[in-house]
């Protein structure tokens, strides 16, 4: 847990505004739970985050599931939605808020390392590789799709399904009226 710890407490270096809501509930100690395994961290005096004792009662406990795990970190903003919250309302708000606003600045940390017009060039390169292969990915589907419907036909349009249900809902109608028209002219 050690690797976890060492990332919230760099996220929180970059953010003094960070350490001082933290520094609020200090000594406090909070439970994420993840069914198979949980994370009890404290908070310290200076608002850094480390990871508490087995034995540590937590003033608040975070349950999240394995397979929600994708949705949170697709839309962090819906995560509570995702996310069973127990104890120590005020110390709950805070983690929410941190878990909301807190980011990584790649961009700062390459640039002590490369320098700064090299590791804006690396993080501007990294998010046009991200898009394009966003858009790539995107195409790629929209592409699949219409072979299937157009050229190669496995699937079918929605408006297309709709009006064969509505033809055979007909037809049946009008089945079981010539059914009975022709009853009708039998017994006559």
């Amino acid at each position: 847990m050690r690797p976890v710890v060492a990332v919230i407490n760099h996220l929180l270096a970059q953010e003094p505004w960070a350490q001082d809501k933290l520094a609020q509930h200090r000594d406090k100690t909070a439970c994420i739970d993840a069914g198979l395994s949980q994370l009890l961290l404290s908070v310290t005096a200076d608002g850094y985050v480390a990871v508490a004792s087995e034995d540590a009662v937590p003033a608040v406990t975070i349950r999240i599931k394995l397979s929600d795990l994708p949705l949170i970190l697709a839309n962090r903003e819906r995560a509570v939605s995702y996310v069973k919250i127990e104890g120590d309302a005020d110390f709950a708000n805070a983690i929410s808020q941190l878990s909301q606003t807190l980011r990584w600045d790649a961009e700062e940390d390459l640039s002590k390392v490369v320098g700064d017009i090299a590791a804006t060039r690396l993080v501007s390169g990294a998010k046009s590789a991200l898009a394009t292969v966003q858009t790539t990915h995107k195409q790629l589907a929209e592409n699949v799709a219409e072979y299937f419907l157009e050229e190669q036909p496995m699937l079918i349009r929605p408006y297309l399904m709709q009006e064969f249900t509505s033809d055979v809902v007909k037809l049946r109608d009008d089945l079981e009226r010539l059914s009975k028209r022709i009853e009708k002219l039998e017994r006559r």
